[in-house]
């Protein structure tokens, strides 16, 4: 071996090491980013959702008619922001009233509670009875209520930033193709391409978030009925604590059921009922969830489900509760665009369940066909600039 190959031996290893501290410099600076701006970036997240979903219905009612009246589409995006704003407004008020009955019970729930706990372990003995007790005694509560109620004071100003947040991208909503085309360099195939993944993001995002919101709107009010049949004086909010968390995937289920069964066993102290609440409470939640959820989402998002428990730990860990609640269609999102690029094909393989993450799904796939993701999207250019001018 020659002095000049013996050089340039250690050249492609120093570029790969360098390549490599580069990635994990830049994952590092992302990560500090995500998690300094978590309450900037959820709330953006969730107005891009809120903009998804009413995308599809302003542009059906622009395309409506009344005679010869046809509907603006300003007109309709103004209709949608308002109808935004009220239902956000309207959904915050509710969570936080429902908060503030929680905190109110559960301090005259704070004495009895540590009793109750301990004395679901009495069949394990004495010593780990009192150790138990010991345990709860030693928790803060009054910290934990304060937490809580902090948090809650931050859902008021999330609101307003979502409205705001969804209220802009209304008024881009008409030069999203054509900031797209300028962007692509007026590259015809990639304009199309794109919108296609943007068609296609947006149809599953929406599926998945109009069955999770029936599924569980239908779990809270069955939940509701059985916590009103035994009495509970936070029926309610138990209602609607299990209609949010429903949207928590997997973990989400089991965390109301379980706080519900100890709210029960806290008022009535006994156990018997308890355990009746229990099993029917857990009855709804595995049939809602294991049985209706599945068979109405068909294979619309054929995510893997090791993956989703990944991404429920990381953005729940990223952006807290916020980020539990984003998990699946951040997820969605990444395994469609990982599936367009050969270099990322990996990742999305990884995600999805069944190993064929976009539209390779073979027969039965529940995807919209091309002209249905086309129609998440915006209508073409040209069309958008001639709309543009006359108005």
């Amino acid at each position: 071996m020659t002095e000049s190959q013996t050089s340039s031996v250690p050249g492609p290893h120093r570029q790969r090491v360098q390549t490599a501290a580069l990635v994990v410099i830049a994952s590092g600076v992302v990560l500090l980013v995500l998690v300094e701006a978590r309450f900037l970036l959820a709330s953006l997240a969730v107005a891009i959702i809120l903009f998804s979903l009413t995308s599809d219905a302003i542009n059906y009612i622009a395309r409506l008619r009344v005679g010869p009246v046809r509907f603006p589409t300003w007109l309709a995006s103004i209709a949608a922001v308002v109808l935004i704003s009220t239902g956000l407004f309207m959904m915050t008020s509710l969570i936080l009233s429902q908060i503030n009955t929680v905190l109110a019970t559960t301090l005259t729930y704070t004495e009895r509670a540590p009793a109750a706990v301990a004395d679901l372990f009495a069949w394990m003995g004495p010593d780990v009875e009192q150790a138990i007790l010991s345990a709860m005694r030693s928790v803060d509560v009054s910290g934990y209520l304060r937490a809580m109620a902090g948090q809650a004071g931050s859902l008021m100003q999330g609101t307003v930033l979502v409205i705001l947040f969804v209220g802009f991208l209304f008024a881009e909503k008409l030069w999203f193709d054509v900031k797209l085309t300028s962007l692509l360099g007026g590259d015809t195939p990639r304009v199309a391409r794109t919108r296609r993944i943007i068609g296609t993001i947006m149809h599953r995002v929406n599926y998945y978030l109009l069955v999770k919101t029936v599924v569980s709107a239908v779990t809270g009010a069955m939940v509701y009925g059985i916590c009103y049949a035994f009495g509970l004086e936070l029926a309610v909010a138990i209602g609607v604590l299990t209609f949010v968390l429903n949207y928590i995937p997997n973990v989400g289920s089991i965390v109301a059921t379980v706080l519900a069964t100890l709210v029960v066993y806290v008022q009535l102290g006994e156990p018997a009922p308890t355990i009746a609440f229990f099993v029917a409470a857990g009855a709804i939640q595995f049939v809602n969830g294991n049985i209706i959820d599945p068979w109405l989402m068909g294979r619309t998002l054929r995510l893997s489900t090791f993956g989703i428990i990944v991404s429920l730990a990381f953005w729940g860990a990223v952006w807290g509760i916020a980020g539990m609640f984003l998990s699946v269609p951040i997820m969605v999102a990444v395994m469609i665009v990982c599936s367009h690029v050969p270099g990322l094909r990996t990742v999305a393989v990884l995600l999805s369940r069944e190993g064929l993450p976009d539209n390779e799904a073979g027969p039965g796939e529940a995807d919209a066909p091309e002209g249905g993701a086309g129609a998440a999207t915006d209508p073409a250019p040209a069309h958008l600039s001639r709309r543009s001018r006359a108005g």
